[in-house]
């Protein structure tokens, strides 16, 4: 069982840090972007490991006071789910 849920959450973030970067190649080229809810929503879905990366290696909505405190809002409470699943035994 923890296998599977460390995959899930790998893939999640693997997924949430592949739209900050589509995202940032979209801004560069002056294209459609992805709405701000899409990538704050990705990162409170175990994505935040990817949402973190995606903000500072991608120097990506770093000026964005909303993403200043909701990204690291979304990884506290990522860890608090994955707390909370060990304690509830959920995941052994």
């Amino acid at each position: 069982m923890l296998t599977i849920f460390l995959i899930i959450v790998a893939i999640c973030n693997v997924i949430t840090f592949l739209l900050y970067m589509v995202d940032k190649s979209r801004a560069k080229r002056g294209m459609w972007r992805m709405s701000e809810t899409t990538l704050l929503t990705a990162g409170f879905f175990m994505g935040s490991i990817g949402a973190i990366m995606g903000m500072h290696l991608l120097r990506h909505k770093t000026k964005h006071i909303k993403f200043k405190i909701l990204v690291p809002l979304s990884l506290g409470i990522n860890i608090g789910i994955t707390i909370g699943l060990f304690v509830l035994g959920i995941i052994p």
